[in-house]
């Protein structure tokens, strides 16, 4: 049955991503009719999942952490509870490392990176990495003492801010220094160059840049998260789909909808003011209260009218920096006689000396089928093997997608992807029985990525990020173009915090009251 588009509502979200389906998730909650718009047949953004041939594939992130137990320092778990959404997880430790140093598995945790370390460096190394965990105690303190749900962007964050005063004052001065790079950290501390790389790639992974680009504050909430006593990774059975869907349910129960194949071709603008959309289709949805945009930050500006917002804010978004894209491979194989301790994820490096962003140099697989067999048919396994924002653009826009050329590229590029599955499964291209490539011009069609990207390259020190305000009253922004990090934590942070600056203080408040404690870890 097709969802029949309202002719109006109080609140308008563009795009399902994770960044959107918080925002429309908790507006419902706070009581606001919401509509969410999504141009494609299924949900979820880059984190949507979807099938082929009976293997069931996570399109994006496949790494997660915080999400089996609550009170969660996830913003993600945190939406879930406040929406009364449960999202059963398998657990698990460990993952593996196919580096220049060699092949070798780690684990988050408070000590067993440290034997890692005891073999490949020696006890210096050793020494120093025990220091940093150390030194980053504090700020991790810092990093978690204001939930992201207690942000809103006005006047009223002094109220929601200040019923954490008393835990936030006692790390005030490590909380100055998490708005600055990493690095400066990184450099006081480590001085040995595989632990320093290492932290590069982390860095990289976090925010799409190395440690001098990525903000401290992220950094130490990894480490409250992974570097701990009795530290767990998560997978959500069923996938990135079981994410998503929760979200959807969580959306749903509280009275907001959901319209997948519905497209906005533009924001429209009456009285200086966002008043609702306008659908590719040509039907118009009104708005009464706000229309939130989790598109980029550059697909947001090319829904608006040229005199809506200021020339100067739209030459400064334009202007923001781009990740570069990705690079995938999806894969269904025959997994019979397949090694029996494969680790469920795994990190590839070529070369530390490129630089941990340089394209074509590290490789992330993953393998969740070994957590959740029913992702695959009986025998077999899912992979998603990619290239994490080091894929240039500029390579790929001139292609089109239909010519021989462009699938020559896509064979090429896609080597350094088989040649990491190598390093797991030797035999990997004789036992693949799906095969599926996506380049950067995958991510621009099927994502509205601009350019394909991974997201803004904000570097930490050299500009911020804007938060969900807009020049353009009753627009409102959310998504990885609002806030620090581009992982899944980062962006429901963003969701919730646009959800909360539309939201009136009063009830911004009471959720604090009712659901927002200290996070505890699992035993």
């Amino acid at each position: 049955m097709v969802a029949i588009a309202p002719t109006d509502t109080e609140i308008i979200i563009i795009g399902s991503g994770i960044g959107g389906l918080t925002c429309a998730a908790m507006l419902a909650r706070y009581g606001f009719e919401v509509v969410v718009c999504e141009s494609h047949s299924i949900a979820g953004g880059a984190a949507h999942g979807f099938e082929r041939d009976g293997f069931s594939f996570d399109s994006g992130p496949s790494l997660y952490s915080g999400l089996s137990y609550s009170p969660s320092a996830n913003p993600l778990r945190q939406v879930l509870d406040l929406i009364g959404e449960k999202l059963p997880c398998i657990t698990y430790d460990t993952w593996g490392c196919c580096l220049p140093e060699g092949d070798f598995d780690t684990s988050v945790g408070a000590s067993q990176f440290g034997e890692v370390l005891a073999q490949l460096r020696g006890a210096a190394a050793v020494a120093e990495w025990r220091q940093l965990q150390r030194i980053m105690e504090p700020y991790a303190k810092a990093a978690t003492a204001l939930p992201s749900l207690a942000l809103r962007f006005d006047l009223g964050a002094v109220f929601t801010l200040g019923q954490f005063a008393p835990a936030f004052l006692q790390s005030a001065g490590e909380a100055i220094a998490l708005a600055g790079p990493f690095s400066k950290i990184m450099d006081k501390n480590v001085k040995d160059p595989f632990v320093r790389n290492w932290l590069n790639l982390l860095c990289f992974l976090l925010s799409g840049l190395p440690a001098d680009g990525t903000i401290a504050a992220e950094v130490a909430f990894m480490f409250a998260d992974w570097y701990r006593p009795h530290a767990v990774l998560d997978y959500p059975i069923g996938g990135s789909a079981a994410l998503v869907n929760a979200l959807v349910r969580g959306l749903e129960r509280h009275g907001g909808r959901l319209l997948l194949n519905s497209h906005v071709a533009e924001v429209l603008v009456e009285n200086n003011r966002a008043a609702g959309v306008r659908l590719r289709s040509g039907k118009i949805i009104r708005s009464h209260k706000a229309v939130v945009s989790n598109a980029s930050v550059w697909d947001t500006l090319k829904l608006l009218p040229e005199t809506s917002v200021p020339q100067r804010f739209r030459q400064q978004r334009q202007a923001t920096p781009e990740c570069d894209s990705f690079m995938h491979l999806h894969l269904g194989i025959d997994a019979a006689g397949v090694r029996s301790d494969l680790a469920c994820h795994y990190i590839f490096v070529k070369d530390w000396e490129m630089g941990v962003s340089a394209p074509q140099n590290v490789v992330l697989v993953s393998i969740p089928s070994l957590l959740d067999p029913d992702l695959a048919p009986p025998g077999k396994h899912v992979i998603h093997a990619y290239t994490p924002g080091n894929e240039p653009y500029d390579l790929w826009q001139k292609l089109d997608r239909t010519s021989e050329e462009y699938k020559l590229q896509k064979q090429a590029r896609a080597e350094v992807m088989w040649e990491a599955l190598e390093r797991i499964i030797p035999d990997i291209r004789s036992r693949a029985e799906v095969t599926l490539v996506g380049t950067p011009l995958t991510h621009e069609r099927f994502l509205r990525r601009h350019r394909g990207s991974y997201g803004p390259g904000i570097r930490a020190g050299s500009g911020l990020f804007p938060g969900p305000r807009t020049p353009l009253a009753g627009l409102f922004c959310c998504g990885d173009s609002t806030f620090p990090g581009i992982g899944l934590p980062a962006v429901a942070a963003s969701g919730a915090i646009a959800a909360n600056t539309i939201a009136p203080l009063y009830k911004h408040l009471q959720l604090i009251r009712e659901v927002i404690s200290i996070p505890v870890a699992p035993e």
